[in-house]
């Protein structure tokens, strides 16, 4: 990626950003900490590496992403009606009655998801039925997944790591969102990950940790990752929940906060000022 790819590239990280707190803030109450931590993932994934059609959301043998940690939600769907799948004037109906647009993912209501999510822990099982599929298919698309830090208390995380690395399936690229936080508190105090990198190798994954805020090394780990032939790969991405907006950046109350469209405003006009 060269740096005007770069460059463009940040400022649709900061755009999709923005999207997201007016999304949330205009409903007044919403999971923006682990949103916000995942914009610039998000931002790579669908403005530059997936196979995808926003006029053919189901087109066979498109690339798709499964955002197990679905409570973030919001910041997919900012893409997402950006991209064009869905019209922008649906993000001010985040999470209410009627919406096509829940706090979680629903492949069923939302043009563009490929899964519904939200019970935590089911995303990387969901992959491995997608991934076999194409495999029996003859199809070679990427299955991306995004899970959380505190999604990884779950067990179904460790039982379908091995079963992926079992079945030798490279079309898995998982994301972890380490950003630290989980609805309880520190992700240490409830139940601490670490050595979460030694743990992902140990089960068979190819494994990068990196600066999930840092867009060129999440570039250059994903292209890494789609070499890798054998194994499918887990990148740990070290990010701060909450990054961007004043008011919940690193906060521990952040997972679902409440704050009125004053305060999202007020952020996105900081968000403005920064280069």
């Amino acid at each position: 990626m060269n740096n005007a790819e770069l460059v463009l590239l940040k400022r649709k990280a900061k755009e999709i950003r923005k999207l997201t707190i007016d999304q949330i803030g205009y409903l007044g109450v919403g999971h923006i900490g682990g949103s916000l931590s995942v914009v610039e993932v998000l931002t790579l994934l669908y403005y530059r590496h997936m196979r995808i059609d926003p006029a053919k959301p189901k087109k066979r043998d498109r690339d798709q992403l499964i955002l197990s940690k679905g409570h973030a939600g919001p910041a997919l769907y900012s893409i997402l009606a950006d991209k064009g799948y869905f019209p922008k004037e649906w993000l001010h109906t985040l999470n209410i009655g009627g919406t096509n647009l829940p706090s979680h993912c629903d492949m069923v209501r939302t043009p563009g998801i490929d899964m519904t999510t939200g019970s935590l822990g089911q995303g990387i099982s969901a992959a491995i039925g997608k991934a076999l599929g194409n495999k029996i298919d003859g199809i070679s698309s990427y299955i991306y997944v995004i899970i959380g830090d505190g999604e990884s208390n779950e067990g179904q995380i460790w039982e379908s790591a091995m079963a992926a690395a079992h079945f030798k399936l490279p079309q898995i690229i998982a994301f972890t969102d380490y950003n630290k936080l989980q609805i309880d508190g520190y992700t240490y105090d409830v139940m601490d990950l670490e050595d979460i990198t030694s743990k992902w190798l140990s089960f068979g994954w190819f494994v990068q940790r990196i600066d999930g805020h840092d867009m060129q090394a999440v570039d250059r780990a994903i292209v890494k990752a789609k070499d890798e032939k054998c194994r499918p790969s887990m990148i740990i991405l070290d990010t701060i929940k909450g990054k961007g907006a004043f008011f919940a950046e690193g906060v521990i109350t952040n997972h679902n906060m409440v704050f009125n469209y004053e305060t999202a405003v007020k952020a996105i006009k900081i968000l403005d000022k920064e280069e």
